[in-house]
This record gives structure tokens, sequence and C-alpha cells, in this order.
């Protein structure tokens, strides 16, 4: 399961190196599909932290509407885990730590992140659920990267 658990791994980080690129400006526009939208299932769902669910074009507009919108937003992927594969299906857990998110609150925060990913091919994202890992958590972690 090691291979597999790179090849996850891998995706995770490079997702969120995307996200980063994206919301700092740093990337181009004409990115958004080849290197995002085209990852996400057509009917993925995102749950972040606070609890509202968002669907497939929810989610393009809510990336569409963010370019460029946080200069100073850095993202660490830690713990990554797989919890289950079932064939090319993986649920897999990882933390997600974050700096300077001017959309949430703190901006300097930290979730837990379960994904359910189709690894494929071709690989696609088929759902996404945020919770805030509990502030005890967060000021034991470290900021520093």
């Amino acid at each position: 399961m090691s291979s597999l658990l790179d090849d996850v791994r891998h995706e995770i980080v490079d997702i969120h190196e995307f996200f980063v690129a994206w919301f700092n400006g740093t990337i181009d526009r004409d990115q958004l599909e080849p290197r995002l939208l085209s990852r996400f299932d057509p009917d993925v769902v995102f749950i972040p932290p606070e609890g509202r669910v968002v669907e497939g074009a929810g989610l393009q507009g809510m990336f569409e509407r963010g370019y460029g919108t946080n200069k100073d937003f850095k993202i660490q992927i830690r713990d990554v885990t797989i919890r289950r594969q079932i064939g090319s299906v993986v649920l897999a857990n990882y933390t997600e730590w974050q700096i300077g998110a001017t959309t949430s609150k703190p901006s300097n925060n930290a979730r837990v992140t379960s994904a359910i990913i189709d690894m494929g091919p071709p690989l696609k994202w088929l759902h996404i659920h945020e919770t805030w890992l509990p502030e005890e958590v967060r000021a034991a972690g470290s900021f520093d990267f």
C-alpha cells in the first residue's frame, strides 16, 4: 500500500499547491480547468469546516471568484493516511495547516480533511469534507512553514 499512499499523498499535496498558486494569483487563469477542475468529478461535493455544502458548479464559481484574492496564503499538508480502499477508490484523511487564509477565522488555522478520491484512471475527487481541528491541537502545532 506504500506506493498507493505515495500516489495519494502526491495528489493531495499537488492540488493544494495549486490552491495556493491560484489564490496568490501566481498561476495563469487558464490553468483552472486543466490543473484543477478536470480533477473533480462533475458531481463533486465539498463541505468546508463551516458545514455548508458546495457542489460541482458552485465549487467552480468559488474558485473563479477567488483568483488572486489572497496574496499571503500558504498551506502545508500533514499526516496523510488511507483509511479505506475499494477498487480504485480511496478514503484518505489529512491535516491541512493554513497561514493567511483571509476567508477563514482564524486566518491561521488547521483542519482535518476526509477525501474520497477515485485514483482512476482518470483520477477524480468525489467528496471532500473538512472539520476544524480543536484549538488545543492548533495551539500545539506549528505554523512555521
